[in-house]
């Protein structure tokens, strides 16, 4: 659990350094879980960004942090499967790279199963509850 949004980014941190060169990771949550924060300390942790230069991909879909070793992917505008695929997910997922991806879930048959699930619910207005679940799980 977290209790601010500087906690969620140190947490983020901390999940970077566990995580192979090569991941897919799901953020799953409702609006406002925190999946932006979590990102920012994840890709902060990558040494591929500072977090004032995260920023939630909603309307550019995919941004590019540390010259491709991080992807952060947003599809929470997209409603049909043949516009994720437009995205080229299949490439991303074929690099040496680190790929978050904000409401993938939504998309199940589109995402690898080797794939690492972290789940954010909101239990107060800065509290958060969030769970790793590991690919194979």
């Amino acid at each position: 659990e977290t209790h601010s949004g500087e906690e969620t980014v140190e947490l983020g941190r901390r999940i970077a350094a566990a995580l192979p060169k090569r991941a897919v990771v799901l953020l799953i949550g409702n609006l406002g879980a925190g999946k932006t924060t979590l990102a920012k300390g994840i890709i902060n942790g990558l040494c591929a960004a500072d977090p004032d230069e995260v920023a939630s991909p909603t309307f550019t879909l995919v941004h590019e942090y540390g010259e491709g070793r991080v992807y952060h992917i947003d599809l929470y505008r997209l409603d049909r499967p043949e516009q994720v695929a437009t995205l080229g997910l299949d490439e991303i997922f074929d690099r040496d790279a680190v790929v978050l991806i904000e409401w993938g879930e939504r998309f199940p048959q589109l995402m690898p199963s080797d794939r690492i699930e972290i789940r954010l619910d909101a239990i107060g207005d800065d509290d958060r509850r969030i769970v790793v679940t590991p690919p194979g799980v």
